[in-house]
């Protein structure tokens, strides 16, 4: 079972110093640069590619740094501030490489010895006497930091959960970077939300739109293998329940002629999103009369919920805009399933949350199911759906949506997903549970003008997308 790649982020370090200090203060560059050694272990510890560009001390260096970062495809960089700095030598590394950068002072001691402390000591540990000069210089340059991280070099917690988002962060705006997303078929009509314009979605998130047919995708089911179809259904097994039908009348049992479709379906799937070399897609066909693309299209939700979990984020109603939210929240190792508003709980006080189509298996509450349908409402065709909660604890709600002059805003809310009973229906439900009641907490969504569609995940999230939407220069509302 192929694993589809998923980069890391490419963090840029420098460490910046004072070069009239070392006259004066014998040994404090060289242990000003052991501690900016240290900082870069401990940013390589999580979980990313570090390019280090190494001590500037003045303004040379410093043109320097920028013109060796500008050719290493850096996503983020870390500026470590390590005693006192003049803006000139940090603000002309950001300025010249371009590289969106957060401003990261964190002194060796958490306090002086304060009876002791000598000059050298002092400067040894003055990395936050900077940062104004630095931020209001990047201000002004119109270049203002990401964000800043103010703390310890040791046992910092908060300081390491900050680096750990930034981290994640640029992993999730990179995953845009080199993007193929594809686009298959068109939206459901009808749908004013669902409506993207590719030019607009390009120069937004740098990701290319390619187009694709349903042709391309019929080849390729038509050429699965009987053995590619065997092993597919073993993958399909080891991950899904057989459900047997519900009271609901659109509910069928699941025969093996369903099953051997659906796993058809799903090689093609993982066919074309190697062939096309594709980050994520959108997709929708409608279909007409039974015929092949019909069957084709009504049977992608079990092949594109594996894909989904798998890190590969499937949108179903061709909402691009949800495949980049689900993107973003994969990245973000929140999972991020395809969902919708569902009805209320008014007696628990809870919102169900949910969708037909492709879902993120990833992060099931316990092991999901598999049911057959008669049906898909308002579609064509029949086959299988799947069916389950998102794990119970912390989830976040991302939606991408438009304002009036077109541009792209986020929308983003945390809540709590609720163990209890769903509907047997064939589609995921999440019983989901929010700071205000069921009835506010709609109200306030929907004023945020949010797409009908959005990305569900696990986690507490808001902290990471509100760095990930200003890496990206998009503005995040919190509902």
């Amino acid at each position: 079972m192929r694993q589809w790649e998923r980069k890391p982020a490419r963090i840029g370090i420098v460490t910046v110093g004072h070069e009239p200090y070392w006259g004066q203060f014998p040994g404090l560059k060289e242990e000003l640069e052991g501690y900016g050694k240290q900082f870069e272990q401990m940013v390589v510890g999580l979980g990313v590619e570090v390019v280090y560009a190494g001590f500037a001390d003045n303004v040379d260096r410093s043109f320097q740094a920028a013109q060796y970062l500008k050719t290493q495809d850096v996503d983020l960089l870390f500026c470590f501030l390590s005693t006192y700095v003049t803006s000139s030598t940090a603000a002309t590394v950001i300025l010249q490489s371009g590289i969106p950068a957060v401003l990261v002072a964190l002194q060796p001691q958490s306090r002086l010895d304060y009876r002791n402390t000598t000059t050298y000591m002092q400067l040894a540990n003055d990395n936050i006497c900077s940062l104004p000069e630095i931020g209001g210089v990047l201000v002004r340059a119109g270049k203002p930091a990401m964000g800043m991280v103010v703390g310890t070099l040791h046992d910092d917690e908060r300081a390491l959960t900050e680096l750990k988002e930034w981290c994640q962060a640029a992993r999730a705006a990179r995953a845009f970077k080199y993007a193929k997303i594809g686009y298959l078929g068109h939206t459901y009509e009808g749908m004013y939300d669902m409506n993207s314009d590719p030019t607009a979605f390009t120069t937004a998130f740098g990701a290319h739109v390619r187009m694709l047919e349903m042709c391309d995708l019929a080849k390729l089911v038509r050429e699965v293998k009987p053995a590619e179809i065997t092993e597919k259904l073993a993958e399909i097994h080891s991950m899904f329940t057989i459900a047997d039908p519900f009271i609901d009348p659109v509910t069928r049992p699941v025969r093996q002629e369903d099953l051997e479709w659906a796993a058809r379906v799903a090689v093609g799937m993982d066919k074309l999103i190697e062939e096309f070399d594709l980050t994520g897609m959108a997709y929708y066909y409608r279909g007409l009369d039974n015929n092949e693309y019909e069957r084709i299209g009504s049977n992608m939700v079990l092949g594109n919920s594996l894909l989904t979990g798998k890190g590969v984020p499937l949108a179903g109603e061709a909402d691009l805009k949800t495949c980049a939210a689900m993107l973003i929240m994969e990245r973000l190792d929140a999972g991020g399933s395809f969902a919708e508003l569902h009805p209320c709980d008014f007696e628990d006080n809870i919102v169900l949350v949910g969708h037909d189509g492709p879902h993120n298996v990833k992060i099931s509450d316990g092991r999901p199911v598999i049911r057959g349908l008669e049906l898909f409402h308002g579609k064509r065709g029949s086959g299988i759906g799947v069916e389950f909660s998102i794990a119970a604890g912390p989830v976040t709600m991302l939606s991408i949506s438009q304002t009036g002059d077109g541009k792209y805003k986020w929308i983003a809310t945390e809540g709590e997903s609720i163990k209890g009973p769903i509907p047997q229906t064939g589609n995921t439900n999440t019983r989901c549970q929010f700071r205000v009641g069921a009835a506010e907490f709609v109200e306030q969504w929907c004023m945020a003008g949010p797409t009908h569609h959005f990305a569900l995940g696990v986690g507490r999230m808001n902290s990471q997308l509100a760095k990930v939407s200003r890496m990206m220069g998009m503005p995040l509302e919190i509902v």
